[in-house]
């Protein structure tokens, strides 16, 4: 189970996630994601509550920082637990993402 919460304001989204980012629960993030990244400069991800990702949840993250990238706005990751900095290292994202 994954819980959403938004905030989108002054070009600014803020995904705040509770649960596990898996294949089930992907879909209605990418959906919602790709609703909003386009009019927002600044996308954070707010992994505080975050219990797990897994490859599907770090598609929409490489998605998302692609397209951040390409209209030259800034993603950030906060609050990610060690187990999930540990699939960022080995994964390589811990290079590619803003993690705070």
């Amino acid at each position: 189970m994954l819980n959403i919460n938004k905030t989108v304001e002054n070009g600014k989204a803020v995904y705040t996630l509770e649960g596990k980012l898996d294949t089930i629960t992907s879909p209605e993030l990418m959906d919602d994601v790709k609703n909003v990244i386009g009019g927002v400069d600044e996308l954070v991800f707010d992994f505080e509550k975050l219990d797990y990702i897994t490859s599907a949840g770090l598609r929409i993250l490489l998605a998302a920082q692609k397209t951040m990238d390409e209209k030259d706005g800034t993603l950030r990751v906060l609050h990610a637990n060690d187990e999930i900095m540990e699939i960022f290292e080995a994964t390589g994202f811990a290079a590619m993402l803003t993690l705070e």
